[in-house]
């Protein structure tokens, strides 16, 4: 059972951890998660087309960024890069190592998306007198970017839970918020449950987009 002062705490913090969460880790995984999906479907057409070194470059940026953990590449880019002069304030660091990591792997999900659709209709849009990049664009990608969606929507909300990583370069975010306040307080049962509340809801607001869009993208595909 909580007591009066569990309450008080639980209360008091809320809207403490809230608030990071709206303006801090909406705003970075938004803005890391549109910047990825450019990364993404650069590199997956790259590797689609099979264009010579480039798509050896994309094959090794891919190893590279899936062969390491995201923490390291956090400390590298924030603490490492300061070390030869290169000073980034948490949020932009965080954001250059988020969309580098996301895209790497949404470039893997809409490379096999691409894949997936049918050789023909390549031969088709040149048929009706398409370039290969104005079929790609009008035809294949959209169809990829469809049965992508799904994979795509779990790696968003993976994304925003892994944001809590940034506590690591003192980016004042919802965990970081909360470790502070339990500084203070220490209640690390309450305070770290309340936390994993709020992830969960914004989890939940983004599941309920994922089927809202996936119900839509079924309506057209109708």
């Amino acid at each position: 059972m909580l007591d009066s002062r569990l309450i008080d705490i639980f209360v008091d913090s809320f809207p403490k951890i809230l608030i990071p969460g709206l303006t801090a880790t909406v705003p970075l995984t938004a803005i890391s998660f549109s910047l990825a999906m450019v990364i993404a479907v650069a590199v997956a057409l790259v590797q689609y087309a099979r264009v010579p070194v480039l798509r050896q470059l994309c094959r090794f940026y891919i190893w590279v960024i899936r062969g390491t953990p995201l923490l390291v590449q956090l400390f590298l880019v924030f603490y490492g890069l300061a070390k030869v002069g290169l000073v980034l304030a948490p949020f932009p660091a965080a954001v250059l190592v988020f969309s580098i990591n996301e895209g790497a792997y949404c470039a893997e999900t809409v490379r096999g998306a691409l894949e997936s659709i049918p050789g023909g209709q390549l031969e088709a849009g040149r048929c009706l007198g398409l370039t290969w990049l104005q079929t790609v664009r009008s035809v294949i990608l959209p169809q990829a970017m469809r049965a992508a969606f799904p994979a795509l929507s779990n790696s968003l909300i993976a994304m925003i839970k892994d944001t809590s990583l940034v506590s690591n370069i003192t980016m004042t975010e919802m965990f970081r918020a909360t470790v502070q306040i339990n500084a203070s307080v220490y209640e690390p049962l309450l305070l770290y449950t309340e936390v994993a509340l709020v992830y969960l809801l914004f989890s939940t607001v983004l599941t309920g987009l994922q089927r809202w869009g996936e119900k839509r993208l079924g309506a057209y595909a109708l």
